[in-house]
């Protein structure tokens, strides 16, 4: 079965925009021309049209004559302002993702009038070198041809799964925090070696690549975590010292605190209707 070819507007030409058309784009699931971005900056509609020969307009209301997805890639604030102006030409047939933080598939739905398919991510950053990892709800409307094109628009920039929504604030608390907590890492890794005597950009550059390793061995191996670390421990050798010294420094319990606490604020945003 052949997959269903659809045209995308998206509605903010930031880095989030720019990183789906760029995704799509390299992916081959679209072209240019089914591709557009709203954007109020006009050296940026420029910037967009000339690095990645899409078409862009100043006007949301473009974006649903255009598409049959329309993804909502703006700051949460503006979520409402946007939806009042799309609404009226919004046909029941499109598909409305919104990756703005914060901001329920209720108050979504509620905004665009009630009837249409909508669909909530929770993307991260990393969607910008196409390694990002996002969570995505469904909405009441929402059915099968609507989650294939949510996953088809976010697996051109990383992996995608499904979740409830009362479950999106531990994904904000873990995946969509968690690129600060591993930059963190990083850049603890890489001031260890240099107090060891490595050069500064030899440091970083083994310790990213570390990292990316270990979290590709991860992924392609379905290994339980516990046992590839059981891989590279020697009893009694450099690695078993090594992570005594992080349970002995609590890396583990903070590392969980850290999901926990930015979960929990996540929770606090959001019954506010906003972040």
């Amino acid at each position: 079965m052949t997959a269903e070819r659809f045209k995308v507007g998206i509605a903010g030409g930031g880095a989030m925009g720019e990183a789906l058309v760029r995704g799509l784009l390299a992916a081959g699931t679209h072209s240019p021309a089914e591709l557009m971005v709203s954007e109020v900056y006009g050296p940026r509609r420029e910037y967009l049209e000339r690095e990645t020969g899409i078409g862009t307009v100043a006007e949301n209301q473009r974006l649903v004559e255009f598409g049959e997805v329309l993804v909502l890639a703006v700051k949460p604030h503006v979520v409402g302002d946007v939806a009042a102006e799309v609404r009226s030409g919004l046909r029941p047939s499109q598909t409305v993702i919104s990756i703005a933080a914060g901001v329920s598939l209720e108050y979504i739905e509620e905004s665009l009038g009630g009837g249409f398919p909508v669909i909530r991510v929770m993307p991260n950053t990393p969607a910008l070198v196409g390694a990002a990892a996002s969570a995505y709800c469904l909405g009441r409307c929402a059915g099968s041809r609507d989650e294939a094109r949510a996953r088809t628009v976010l697996e051109a920039v990383g992996l995608a799964v499904q979740v409830e929504e009362r479950l999106l604030d531990a994904v904000t608390g873990l995946s969509g925090s968690g690129p600060a907590y591993m930059f963190l890492v990083l850049e603890a890794l890489a001031d260890g070696a240099v107090r060891m005597g490595l050069p500064r950009d030899v440091s970083a550059m083994l310790a990213a690549q570390t990292m990316y390793g270990a979290a590709k061995m991860a992924l392609e191996t379905g290994e339980h975590t516990g046992r590839l670390k059981d891989m590279v421990v020697t009893p009694g050798g450099t690695t078993a010292a090594g992570l005594f010294a992080l349970e002995a420094g609590g890396v583990r319990a903070a590392l969980q605190r850290a999901v926990q606490e930015a979960t929990e604020r996540a929770r606090e945003i959001n019954k506010r209707g906003g972040s």
